[in-house]
C-alpha cells in the first residue's frame, strides 16, 4: 500500500535530519546538538486528523511555531470559549472580523522556561493580569507563551508605528505591574494553532495572531533547515502557503512588514 504523500515526505526529511545533523560541524566545546520533540495535528485533505511527533532542532524559528499559549487558554469559538488543549484541527475559531475558520494544524512543545539553554537562553513567559488591557482584556488573567503576539503598541514602540495596527510580541507589554515576566522551573506545556490564512482570534479576551512563520524567519536558514522546519507542516508545501500576514509585526527592533 502507497504511503500518503506527507508520511512519504516525513520519512524523508527525517533521513535528511540525520544527516543535517551528522554533517553539522561540531562546537568546539563539544556541546551536543539540542534537539526538542514536538507534536503536531494536521487535519489532512481527506478530513482526517493525523497525529506525528518530530525531533528537530531547538532554534528558535522551530520553538516559535509552538510557543504561543499555555495550557487552559480560552480560544473564541463559534460555540463558546474553548481550553486550547482541547481544541483540534478541524475545529473552527472565530477570527476579529467575526468569521469561522478551521483550525488545519496545532503544535505543542514542553519545556522549561527557567532552565537556561546551551546559549544561555531562557524562554520566559509572560503573565497578564486580568482587566490589565481594559474590561475582561484579559476575562481573568492568562499566561503566554514567548512567541504569542497580541494586537497593541506599547508605549516606547509608539514613534515607530503611531496608530498603525501591529502584531507585537507579549514581552514587550511587560511593566512589572499588570505584565509581568515568569521562568516557571517545571516543565510547561505550550501550543500555537494554524489557520487557512494568517488571522487575529481572541484568547482570554485578549487579540492574538493564529500562527505565521513571517516574512524574515527563514531568510538566513539554511535549504536542509528549512526542508527539517517544513516537515513538521503536513497542510502546506512550501512557505509560499502559509499566505500574507493579516497586519504588520513590530518588536525585535525590526517591522515584518506584510508580505506581498
Amino acid at each position: 500500500m502507497a504511503l500518503p504523500h506527507s508520511f512519504s515526505r516525513a520519512a524523508r526529511n527525517a533521513i535528511e535530519t540525520t544527516a543535517l545533523l551528522r554533517d553539522a560541524p561540531r562546537p568546539t566545546t563539544q556541546q551536543k546538538a539540542q534537539l526538542r520533540r514536538y507534536e503536531v495535528s494536521t487535519l489532512m485533505k481527506d478530513g482526517d486528523v493525523v497525529q506525528t511527533r518530530h525531533i528537530a532542532p531547538a532554534l528558535p524559528m522551530f520553538e516559535d511555531a509552538f510557543c504561543a499559549f499555555t495550557r487552559g487558554a480560552l480560544v473564541e469559538t463559534e460555540y463558546g470559549p474553548m481550553a486550547i488543549e482541547d481544541l483540534l484541527p478541524g475545529d473552527t475559531v472565530l477570527t476579529q472580523e467575526g468569521k469561522s475558520e478551521t483550525v488545519l494544524w496545532k503544535g505543542s512543545v514542553t519545556l522549561i522556561p527557567g532552565r537556561v539553554d546551551s546559549r544561555g537562553r531562557t524562554r520566559p513567559l509572560t503573565r497578564i493580569m486580568a482587566d490589565t488591557f481594559g474590561m475582561q482584556k484579559p476575562m481573568s488573567g492568562v499566561i503566554a507563551g514567548p512567541a504569542a503576539r497580541i494586537v497593541g503598541t506599547p508605549a516606547h514602540l509608539r514613534h515607530l508605528h503611531g496608530d498603525e495596527q501591529v502584531l507585537t510580541p507579549v514581552h514587550e507589554f511587560q511593566d512589572g505591574m499588570g505584565v509581568i515576566e515568569t521562568l516557571p522551573p517545571t516543565p510547561v506545556e505550550l501550543f500555537h494553532i494554524c489557520l487557512k490564512r494568517h488571522s487575529v482570534i481572541r484568547v482570554d479576551g485578549l487579540q492574538f495572531e493564529s500562527y505565521h512563520p513571517g516574512t524574515n524567519a527563514i531568510r538566513h536558514v539554511s535549504r536542509s533547515l528549512r526542508s527539517v522546519y517544513l516537515n513538521l507542516f503536513s497542510h502546506v508545501e512550501s512557505l509560499n502557503d502559509f499566505g500574507p500576514l493579516v497586519m504588520p509585526r513590530a518588536g525585535d527592533g525590526e517591522v515584518d512588514a506584510i508580505s506581498a
